[in-house]
């Protein structure tokens, strides 16, 4: 097997957090179980062809496994950490489900994850950005996560 560039690494893992979103997004969605769409996207999403040649982003399907259980796994505690980031009538049960998955996988990775807190942020404000490119919720995203991670990993700042 061929060693992985940075580079290619480093999309990998963009890709995984991107797909983490989405799953978590189409598991509240759609109530479907952790397991069930873990499946649909590790078999039709990663590197998948969509369109004649239109091919998906192949992620890093252990990043992506990670973020999908322990965002499952450690939901509430996540959940409690974003509500305490938020301003108090804006609990998480009432901001958009899109935001609602990115929080949660971005928690998951605090928690669980191996990357400094600044490039889980970094990469989430740019999912945040692909999301809703018009919009403030970037700096909304931003402002948020730095607080989440603050509590998550004080150490790390």
């Amino acid at each position: 097997m061929t060693e992985l560039s940075g580079n290619k690494k480093r999309k990998m893992r963009s890709a995984a957090r991107l797909y983490a979103v989405q799953a978590l997004f189409q598991m509240e969605h759609s109530k479907q179980s952790v397991d069930a769409v873990r499946q649909e996207f590790l078999t039709f999403r990663f590197g998948a062809e969509v369109d004649e040649g239109i091919e998906m982003a192949d992620g890093d399907m252990d990043l992506f496994q990670l973020l999908l259980e322990q965002a499952v796994n450690w939901q509430a505690k996540i959940d409690q950490m974003t509500d305490r980031a938020l301003v108090a009538k804006w609990p998480i049960d009432r901001i958009d489900p899109t935001l609602r998955a990115l929080f949660r996988a971005a928690g998951a990775e605090m928690l669980e994850g191996e990357a400094p807190p600044k490039v889980v942020i970094s990469e989430f404000v740019d999912i945040a950005k692909s999301f809703y490119p018009e919009g403030k919720e970037a700096s909304f995203v931003n402002a948020v996560l730095d607080h989440m991670a603050r509590e998550a990993k004080p150490e790390a700042f």
